[in-house]
């Protein structure tokens, strides 16, 4: 990238910033981006200059970049017509009794209360794009844990937020969503877990997207020092409209030396959804990234959770599940860039594809010159449930020395007859003779979730799978 394109050129009107003043209840209902809305987004969140100065910068590089060609069909996504910012009408709480109730009883049905009460070391809880619940266990914060959501997070915590936020993980041209996300971003989630600290329990954060035409571009930053250790599980979901939505996520997380992070993540997002995430990790010296990713809903994914191996002995492993069903196409894949010796990446992608939907393993996998004595390992294993449905897979591996151990295999199989025969037999109906081969398949993903987690994605794989049989 040039240094003319680096310093882009663009006027902050002060006198726009200080003296906007709209009206919030229309602001909220009116689709399409402009440079207005970026800078109510950050007025109304009181960010410091250099904030909304990377929200322009971005917002600049937007409306210049194309929508990307390759992938999934986007044509339907008219970007004109999504909401990008959409208060819930609620300050965020502490306490869940002082909660209001209609958002209260949304997430109740979402478990989130009985999250806590099942003592995860702290829950958040956004809806559209504020947060309006947030709690962690004092234990923590006496070790220093910060856990907050981001808006909080910039405000107490600008300077760390400052060097981290979209620097050198996921820069704000790395693409056109990208881009769009880094000018409308709007709460998430910021941890920050000190040296040598070890968070046993995971930390929860659930984002619900309920508004129609609604967009949801929430921020999740999680820095792990030196020899520390955290979990963190992500949930989300929304209600089907008529109208598409879009959720553009954006995950960063820095593993620092010795350091470790697991991230779970089950996607629900209804099937007018258009979820276009981008999940990336740094990982330093002998540091350890773990990716576990269950997505269902959204009638059109695009995610690729990614690792950048950059300092000796880092690794990283990827395990996720895919499943696609009527009028879904599920991209998804995972990426691991080897830039120092002595590194490891392992990717094993699974996917289901029912009723003529269309899943597709796409993975990037890079060792440059200098990351001798690594080795990669991707295995996609791939589950036809009917002849309308179909699987792709489209791996790309560029390998730049040759002291370096890569291995990859991929499957594409059908539930036959003779298994399901054999187990109907055994006096299984057939909805229960194809629910337990799914359901040993999907063995490993399920094995590595938190216990309500895994029953979570059981339950949505056997509704799909009850869909594909009747």
């Amino acid at each position: 990238m040039s240094n003319k394109t680096q310093k882009l050129h663009f006027d902050i009107d002060r006198s726009l910033y200080e003296e906007a003043n709209f009206d919030n209840s229309k602001f909220k209902s009116k689709p399409g981006l402009s440079k207005e809305v970026v800078y109510e987004i950050s007025k109304q969140k009181n960010e410091p200059k250099w904030m909304l100065e990377k929200r322009l910068q971005a917002f600049e590089l937007f409306e210049k970049t194309g929508i990307p060609q390759w992938g999934p069909n986007l044509k339907n996504l008219n970007l004109d017509e999504i909401i990008y910012f959409v208060r819930p009408n609620t300050q965020e709480s502490k306490s869940w009794d002082d909660v209001p109730d209609e958002i209260k009883n949304t997430f109740e049905k979402l478990g989130i209360p009985q999250a806590e009460r099942e003592a995860l070391a702290g829950v958040g809880a956004q809806y559209d794009s504020d947060v309006v619940y947030h709690n962690i266990k004092d234990t923590l914060k006496k070790e220093g844990v910060i856990f907050e959501n981001m808006d909080v997070a910039l405000q107490e915590h600008e300077e760390l937020v400052k060097k981290y936020f979209m620097t050198q993980c996921v820069p704000i041209n790395d693409h056109k969503f990208v881009m769009l996300h880094a000018a409308v971003w709007s709460g998430g989630t910021f941890i920050y877990v000190p040296k040598n600290v070890r968070v046993e329990l995971p930390l929860q954060a659930y984002f619900r997207m309920n508004a129609e035409s609604g967009g949801q571009f929430e921020h999740t930053l999680i820095i792990v020092d030196e020899g520390a250790e955290i979990q963190y599980i992500e949930g989300c979901s929304a209600p089907r409209y008529s109208t598409n939505s879009l959720h553009a996520g954006c995950v960063e997380i820095f593993v620092h030396k010795n350091a470790r992070a697991r991230y779970y993540s089950i996607e629900n997002w209804s099937k007018n959804t258009y979820n276009l995430n981008t999940k990336r990790a740094l990982v330093d010296e002998n540091g350890i990234i773990e990716w576990i990713n269950g997505n269902m809903g959204s009638g059109t994914t695009m995610l690729y959770p990614s690792s950048i191996l950059r300092g000796r002995g880092a690794k990283s492993d990827s395990l996720g599940i895919a499943f696609a069903g009527e009028g879904q196409d599920q991209d998804t894949g995972a990426k691991a860039i080897h830039v120092a010796p002595d590194t490891k990446s392992t990717i094993r992608a699974k996917s289901i594809s029912a009723r003529g939907g269309k899943s597709t393993y796409r993975g990037y996998v890079k060792i440059t010159k200098g990351a001798i004595n690594s080795s990669v390992s991707v295995d996609c294993d791939a589950l036809l449930i009917d002849n309308g449905s179909t699987s792709n897979t489209q791996p790309y591996m560029k390998v730049e020395n040759n002291e370096v151990d890569i291995a990859h295999e991929a499957r594409v199989g059908k539930i036959g007859d003779e298994e399901i025969f054999y187990l109907m037999s055994r006096g299984l109906s057939e909805q229960q003779a194809m629910q337990m081969v799914v359901s040993g398949f999907i063995e490993p993903i399920v094995k590595s979730l938190p216990l309500e987690y895994a029953l979570e994605l059981n339950k949505l794989i056997e509704l799909e799978m009850e869909g594909a049989i009747g």
